[in-house]
């Protein structure tokens, strides 16, 4: 399985950005996917995660309720993250992964098993 993020750039504050996330080896119609974040310094963050059954999961957090958008595209294999109102806190590497299907919680780590080679964010206030 490979996984190739693309859509990062440079944003000033407010902007959007559409993060995607190409699959490749295997169809992940079937399997959980979601996306992670790593600011310089942090430790990575799970951001928000899909099952194949289509329910959604975000960061429990207010800084970004509201602005993420996580989907699926099974045509294309591609899974997406759009994200409105960015803030310069959002800065970071984006990180898409599957998770493992012998894994249990959508929002850790250790439960993906491929993950795709980032895309940097950044946000300039």
């Amino acid at each position: 399985v490979q996984l190739q993020a693309s859509g990062g750039g440079w944003v000033q504050a407010g902007g959007s950005l559409r993060l995607s996330c190409a699959a490749s080896g295997r169809p992940f119609s079937k399997h959980d996917m979601g996306w992670f974040r790593q600011a310089p310094g942090k430790e990575r963050e799970f951001v928000a995660g899909l099952r194949w059954s289509g329910s959604r999961t975000y960061l429990p957090d207010d800084s970004v309720k509201g602005r993420l958008t996580i989907s699926r595209d099974t045509a294309k294999n591609t899974v997406y993250l759009q994200m409105n109102s960015l803030k310069p806190e959002d800065t970071a590497v984006y990180y898409c992964a599957t998770r493992n299907p012998r894994a249990q919680s959508l929002t850790v780590l250790a439960s993906y098993d491929y993950w795709g080679q980032g895309t940097q964010v950044t946000v300039s206030s």
